[in-house]
């Protein structure tokens, strides 16, 4: 799944850390969303989607496997 966080963020000029401390998460699961090594739960996309103010969908790109 992709996402726009490091985008959004950069847009907000709020860091990692910040970010971080936000949504209740370390940096290192920030720099892992924003890599696309980790996959949120939906918990977790909420609350980021939240603090940026848009939806799930608009922040996290779900593309459907076959």
């Amino acid at each position: 799944m992709d996402n726009k966080i490091k985008e959004l963020r950069k847009e907000k000029s709020i860091t990692q850390d910040e970010l971080a401390l936000a949504v209740g998460v370390t940096r290192q699961t920030v720099i892992s969303l924003e890599n696309g090594r980790y996959n949120a739960s939906l918990q977790l996309a909420y609350k980021i989607s939240k603090y940026f103010g848009m939806s799930i969908e608009e922040v996290f790109i779900f593309e459907e496997e076959n």
